[in-house]
C-alpha cells in the first residue's frame, strides 16, 4: 500500500538545475576552471554541492580539502540564494499536486540542495506546512545515488509512525536519484525534466509532469 510520497527538491517541485548550474560555473570561474553545460548535465548533475566541487576539482588536479570544499559550497549559495530572492522556480502544478496528496499520503523531500534553499523556496511558494520531514545535503555524509538520504527520511518518518521503503513512492529526475531510491528499497516515478525519458528507463514509471499526474493510477499499478 502506497502511504508516502517522497520529493526529491531540484527538477522535481523547483526549476533550479539551470541556476545551480550557472551558480556552479560563476564559482568555478573565480577559481580559474571551466565548467561547460554539456559536461554538468552529463556527469554532475544529481550530486549534492559538495561531491559536484569534489568531482570537478578532483578531475582538474586541484586542491580537494574539506576547507576547501567548505569554501566553495559557501560561496555558491550566497550567490545562489541572492538569485533566488528575484525568481520564481517552483514548477507549475507542483503546489497543486502536493497539496492534493497532503489528504491520503505522508509527504517529505530528499535533496542534495541546502535546506536554507530549500525552506526559503518552499516558504516562498506558501508550501514549507505540507511536508512533514525535510533531508537535506547537510544531513548525510554520502549523497546521491547512495541511498543515504532517503533512509535518513525513512528513520525519521517512523519515529513518528510506522512506515516501511516499500510503502514509499520517490519522485526523482536523475539517473542518480533514480539508483538512490531504488538502493532504498523504494519505487520510483521520474520525472523527465532534467533528462529525456530514454535516459530515466531504470524507473518504474516515466511522467513529464506533474500536473495532471494521476497518483491514484500509479498506487494501483504497483500497489496492489
Amino acid at each position: 500500500m502506497l502511504k508516502a510520497i517522497i520529493f526529491d527538491f531540484d527538477g522535481v517541485l523547483a526549476d533550479t538545475e539551470p541556476l545551480h548550474f550557472m551558480m556552479f560555473q560563476r564559482v568555478l570561474q573565480e577559481e580559474g576552471l571551466p565548467l561547460s553545460e554539456h559536461d554538468y548535465y552529463q556527469k554532475y548533475v544529481g550530486f549534492d554541492d559538495r561531491g559536484c566541487f569534489h568531482a570537478i576539482l578532483s578531475e582538474h588536479g586541484r586542491d580537494t580539502a574539506p576547507e576547501t570544499i567548505h569554501r566553495l559550497v559557501e560561496r555558491k549559495a550566497a550567490v545562489m540564494l541572492g538569485h533566488l530572492t528575484t525568481t520564481r522556480v517552483v514548477y507549475p502544478g507542483a503546489v497543486e499536486f502536493v497539496k492534493n496528496a497532503a489528504g491520503r499520503y505522508r509527504r517529505a523531500i530528499v535533496s542534495g540542495a541546502l535546506r536554507h534553499e530549500i525552506e526559503f523556496i518552499l516558504k516562498s511558494a506558501g508550501m514549507r506546512d505540507d511536508f512533514e520531514h525535510i533531508t537535506a545535503a547537510e544531513d548525510v555524509q554520502d549523497g546521491k545515488p547512495a541511498p543515504d538520504g532517503y533512509l535518513h527520511a525513512l528513520q525519521a518518518l517512523n519515529q513518528r509512525a510506522p512506515l516501511l521503503a516499500s510503502e514509499c513512492l520517490v519522485i526523482e529526475d536523475t539517473f542518480f536519484g533514480i539508483q538512490a531510491a531504488h538502493a532504498a528499497g523504494m519505487r520510483c516515478l521520474a520525472l523527465s525534466t532534467t533528462f529525456p525519458p530514454d535516459r530515466l528507463g531504470i524507473a518504474d514509471a516515466v511522467t513529464t509532469t506533474l500536473q495532471g499526474c494521476d497518483l491514484a493510477s500509479l498506487a494501483r499499478r504497483f500497489w496492489t
